[in-house]
């Protein structure tokens, strides 16, 4: 089993950025792939980006494409989502979780385990 802890999350003003970070718990963190994901209020979750077991393949969605970066450290158990130039329509809870599957990585239903999410606004 893994349990993950977002933190980072922030009230920031537009084109600031932000850092997120995903800890793992256990010993099994480098066999999953991992994902951030967001939700706005009123809006279905949405993918935002993607990891590979070891990092070598990665995706984002294009919302945030040139602007979010992605990482992860297998010795550290974490995961994290770098944010640059944030826009107002980024303001979302923001979730990291872990999926066997990196090839159905956009989906959410095949994320097995999620963390409780941090908040992130920006404001205009």
């Amino acid at each position: 089993q893994v349990q993950l802890v977002e933190s980072g999350g922030g009230l920031v003003q537009a084109e600031d950025s932000l850092r997120l970070s995903c800890a793992a718990s256990g010993r099994t963190f480098s066999s999953y792939a991992m994902g951030w994901f967001r939700q706005a209020p009123g809006q279905e979750r949405e993918f935002v980006a993607a990891i590979s077991q070891r990092g070598g393949s990665i995706r984002y969605a294009d919302s945030v494409k040139g602007r979010f970066t992605i990482s992860r450290d297998n010795v550290k158990n974490t995961v994290s989502l770098q944010m640059n130039s944030l826009k107002p329509e980024d303001t979302a809870v923001y979730y990291c979780a872990a999926t066997e599957t990196y090839y159905s990585a956009t989906f959410p239903n095949r994320y097995k385990y999620w963390g409780q999410g941090t908040q992130v606004t920006v404001s205009s």
